[in-house]
């Protein structure tokens, strides 16, 4: 039996591209390959990497600047890239819906949803009010994406301890750990076709 090709990946993201880093780690073992990345910012240590990776870049105006032709834009260049699946890591402004994307754009928040969702709520903010509420297990999350803030369906969970940690720092560290254990594997199944769960259970993984 032919091995099964992998889903080609394009990545969004608006910052530092530390996930960009991690799947593309790990994708020799995976289902997947990152193919191109997404940026709401052209100056971003992100699309450096990416750059550096010799990855196709799309850079745009997302949000509520967004130019009437930018959905065109990104439809076409996904088109042209060959792409299969997007997976948002760190991209701060809502994501377009685009045809032919139904239940194939994913994103990963630091928390487990529906707690410490919405707007405003992303990187170090959630993190410290997980802190501020002296919550002792916090988590990761990843869900379809739709037109609304981290309320599109939950694919997978990954539960972290963290009582006795002393500050959000230490808690966004802890956090981010175990989504480099979670992004990887959810994506890859995703793209082998296993999850989401027939049965509408979320995927759990324990840190």
């Amino acid at each position: 039996m032919a091995p099964i090709e992998p889903k080609r990946v394009a990545l969004a993201l608006s910052g530092g591209g530390r996930t960009l880093k991690n799947l593309v780690s790990q994708e020799s073992r995976r289902s997947y390959r990152i193919a191109g990345v997404i940026s709401s910012r052209e100056d971003c240590t992100g699309v450096d990497i990416a750059h550096e990776l010799g990855l196709p870049v799309f850079v745009g105006t997302f949000g509520k600047n967004a130019g009437p032709d930018l959905r065109s834009e990104l439809a076409q260049w996904l088109r042209d890239e060959e792409i299969d699946w997007i997976a948002l890591g760190g991209f701060l402004k809502p994501f377009p819906s685009i045809p032919g994307f139904e239940n194939r754009v994913i994103n990963i928040h630091p928390a487990l949803l529906p707690q410490y969702g919405g707007k405003g709520m992303y990187g170090m903010h959630v993190h410290r009010a997980v802190h501020g509420n002296r919550d002792v297990v916090t988590g990761a999350t990843i869900h379809f994406v739709n037109e609304h803030y981290d309320e599109g369906s939950i694919i997978a969970q990954i539960r972290v301890p963290i009582e006795g940690l002393a500050d959000p720092e230490a808690i966004a560290a802890k956090v981010f750990s175990s989504e480099c254990r979670l992004y990887p594997e959810v994506l890859d199944r995703l793209c082998r076709g296993s999850l989401p769960l027939a049965d509408g259970t979320i995927f759990t993984m324990e840190a």
